[in-house]
């Protein structure tokens, strides 16, 4: 994974330059680098903190504190299953179920090893009277069941084994 991100340092070193190598804009400066990288890597981070003059600790507490961060590789495709009160009540548990069993992942394990797919369990979508609710990629599927999740994800995989 170094290898990959010393690839792209030089990205990394452009976004550090536009923001004036200025410790104030740390946030803006790793918002635009979790943009390229979809996460922020470690080795990233430490140079982040080399280049702008300040700690590691200072620069992973930033990335841990706003929930917006990621320190994790995502899968090309998020999945969020929503576990509000009217999605809840609606049984979005057997949709986790069924997504944690049919992509082997747990609540450890968020990603397949594929780096296919990405589970993600939220609060609310907003999307109260479509419940129970999962978005794809910012695509949203209402009046989800387990039946309906399997076959959204087996078509995903038809789809991308095609492409490949």
């Amino acid at each position: 994974m170094v290898n990959e991100n010393s690839k792209n340092m030089e990205k990394v070193c452009e976004i550090i330059s536009k923001h004036g190598h200025d410790p104030h804009k740390l946030i803006p400066i790793l918002q635009e680098i979790q943009e390229e990288y979809s996460y922020l890597p470690q080795d990233v981070m430490l140079f982040v903190a080399k280049e702008l003059g300040v700690s590691p600790s200072s620069v992973y507490g930033v990335a841990t504190f706003y929930a917006h961060f990621t320190l994790e590789a995502k899968g090309k495709y998020v999945i969020k299953v929503c576990d509000g009160t009217a999605c809840h009540v609606k049984k979005s548990e057997g949709i986790l179920k069924e997504l944690n069993s049919l992509l082997g992942l747990s609540n450890e394990k968020r990603t397949s090893d594929d780096r296919l797919f990405t589970l993600e369990t939220v609060a609310c979508l907003g999307a109260c009277g479509l419940a129970p609710v999962v978005v794809i990629n910012d695509k949203v599927y209402g009046t989800m069941t387990p039946e309906k999740t399997r076959e959204l994800i087996e078509s995903i995989r038809k789809e991308e084994a095609a492409n490949a």
